[in-house]
């Protein structure tokens, strides 16, 4: 898929499930769930047993992009490299790391690299992060995003961690361009109601479709 495609695509969906999970069947049952929801991009953390062929399989399954998967937790450009041959269009990383970006940039994939202050932020967009990551979300809230933007007004930002339903729209007001949703999203997982994450995930869509009238 195109890189400028996968942006937009990100953009307008304004919310990413990220997906930590015990075993690639867990993995591909939420990421299933969420889309049924209405949540058509994942973020696939490198955490979870058997990742790549988690991605392999949702690439198999949705053969037609109706899901745009992407790998999370990525630490380093050789990991990146090995889900992106999986099938992964964008990569995600708690920490500004510059091999990544180089190579995604090689291959025209998406990144979004981690951010914690002004300085990170201005650095990962320095080194050609399509996005930043602000992360985790939890230590700051969604009044830190005005304070960024207000030097930085150009800054793409998305916040991951602290992001629930009862304050995800005030992150899309503060200017996020979408937000990551993780443990807040897929809570039903922990009894095996993937009902429940689909439910949630509809709550989502709604509440950012609400926040960006």
């Amino acid at each position: 898929m195109k890189k400028l495609k996968v942006m937009q695509r990100i953009i307008d969906t304004g919310i990413i499930s990220v997906i930590r999970a015990n075993s690639p069947e867990q993995a591909l049952n939420i990421a299933n769930a969420v889309k049924r929801g209405g949540i058509d991009v994942v973020e696939i953390t490198m955490t979870v047993p058997g990742v790549i062929e988690v991605i392999e399989e949702l690439k198999r399954t949705y053969q037609n992009d109706e899901i745009l998967i992407g790998a999370g937790t990525v630490l380093d450009s050789e990991t990146a490299r090995i889900a992106m041959l999986a099938g992964a269009e964008f990569f995600v990383s708690p920490y500004f790391n510059a091999e990544i970006v180089k190579l995604c940039n090689r291959y025209q994939k998406v990144t979004m690299m981690g951010a914690m202050s002004i300085k990170e932020v201005i650095e990962a967009m320095e080194s050609g992060s399509d996005f930043v990551k602000l992360f985790p979300g939890s230590a700051f809230g969604p009044s830190v995003v005005k304070a960024i933007l207000g030097p930085l007004p150009y800054a793409p930002i998305i916040p991951t961690g602290g992001v629930n339903l009862e304050n995800v729209g005030d992150w899309i007001k503060a200017g996020c361009l979408a937000v990551g949703v993780g443990g807040e999203l897929t809570k039903g997982v922990q009894n095996g109601n993937y009902e429940e994450v689909q439910e949630t995930a509809r709550k989502f869509v709604e509440k950012i479709k609400k926040a960006r009238i």
